[in-house]
């Protein structure tokens, strides 16, 4: 059953449109590789399942059979959407804990808790007093993921979680989602890494120009056929 599902969206921002008619599905406990070049429209179709959409849309976004398009971010965070956004987005001024305790605001059943997410990733157990501006990038990237899963989500949102990291701290981060996956926890991936995505995904989409030019299982598609969907030859 999709837990999530699109269709024929359209985004504009001003007079420039950003999305075309976007249809795609999310199984509950199914992962979706979204990937694209820079400008593909990823982050905009992210914005406009969490809530963050400052352009306009129509079409229909279903979350767990509800009409969710238009509604606010709170609205949806309470609902079981958590992002982990581009960029990371922690609270410079607080502790990792404090950060940590931020994602829990929404106060949904479940089981991520502080101590399940210090187990998940240990290091932020012995860091949980210090700044996050003391931590490595993968470090903070740690924390960011585990902000989102404290808000206990039925649907996690990662938008490039592993530009500018080091290759030995992806492989780190991307060995947490077996933990993560369960029944209940559908997860979209937005990365331009394209192998590595769809390694960990079941199903994937690809944008280019905002438009969908390749969709279906991840792994019924041979580099060839990815390429010219990514990059339009």
């Amino acid at each position: 059953m999709a837990l999530l599902e699109l269709d024929s969206l359209q985004v504009w921002y001003g007079d420039l449109q950003a999305l075309y008619g976007v249809s795609l599905k999310v199984d509950a406990g199914g992962t979706l590789a979204l990937i694209g070049a820079n400008g593909a429209g990823k982050s905009t179709l992210l914005a406009a399942v969490c809530g963050l959409l400052e352009g306009r849309a129509n079409g229909a976004i279903q979350f767990d059979g509800r009409a969710i398009l238009g509604h606010s971010a709170e609205i949806l965070a309470r609902s079981g959407i958590a992002l982990v956004p581009e960029g990371r987005m922690l609270f410079p001024s607080l502790t990792v804990e404090e950060n940590l305790r931020m994602g829990a605001l929404t106060r949904r059943p479940g089981p991520w808790t502080l101590p399940s997410v210090y187990e998940l990733f240990p290091i932020l157990g012995e860091f949980r007093a210090r700044p996050s501006t003391v931590l490595s990038g993968g470090q903070q990237q740690m924390v960011a993921i585990a902000r989102a899963l404290l808000s206990n989500p039925r649907l996690l949102l990662c938008d490039e979680i592993s530009a500018g990291l080091a290759p030995s701290v992806v492989e780190q981060i991307y060995a947490s989602f077996a933990r993560i996956r369960n029944d209940d926890l559908a997860i979209v991936l937005v990365e331009q890494d394209v192998q590595r995505a769809c390694a960990a995904a079941d199903t994937v989409c690809c944008l280019l120009k905002g438009r969908v030019t390749l969709q279906g299982p991840a792994d019924a598609f041979d580099r060839a056929q990815i390429a010219e969907a990514y990059f339009g030859h």
